[in-house]
């Protein structure tokens, strides 16, 4: 496997889980009446832990898949970068959902947050459809639309399980 596609792989999975599952989280804790203040620790707290799982997912899966191809034991130095690689990405891409908590209003806060996700994640789109030379507006419509179903996932359940 060649290192830059490790490494737009990597980047883009995790910059697109973060952003799918930090807004949708936010959204529905948000939704179901959850205070301010819970809003913004739930979304740093949730952001280093699973950045944290999801490097070790990356580097337990990037380590296996070098394993199965060469049927033998390998370094841990390409998944161990991989690993990294997530933790990083997801970390930074979580706070672009989080940051509106910081700043405004918990409803101003929702609606922000969820226009940048969903804006982040359509360039996102776009970018890899540029790396791979793929349809630039209906790559970045597609990750924009999948990721926005998290959203409503996060919407309805935190509708249908309201906390206040």
């Amino acid at each position: 496997m060649k290192i830059s596609a490790l490494y737009v792989r990597t980047i883009v999975f995790g910059i697109t889980d973060s952003l799918v599952s930090t807004v949708g989280l936010l959204a529905g804790i948000d939704v179901a009446g959850a205070p301010h203040r819970v809003l913004a620790l739930t979304g740093i707290v949730y952001a280093f832990v699973e950045a944290f799982s999801m490097a070790v997912g990356n580097f337990l899966s990037e380590e296996s898949a070098e394993e199965y191809e060469k049927r033998a034991e390998v370094s841990d130095g390409l998944p161990l970068l991989a690993g990294g690689v997530m933790f990083v990405s997801f970390v930074l891409a979580a706070f672009i959902p989080l940051a509106p908590y910081f700043f405004l209003s918990t409803w101003t806060a929702l609606a922000v947050s969820i226009a940048i996700s969903v804006l982040t994640l359509f360039l996102m789109g776009i970018l890899s459809a540029k790396l791979a030379h793929l349809p630039l507006l209906r790559r970045g419509a597609r990750m924009a639309l999948l990721g926005g179903s998290a959203i409503a996932i996060g919407v309805l359940i935190g509708a249908l399980v309201p906390i206040a």
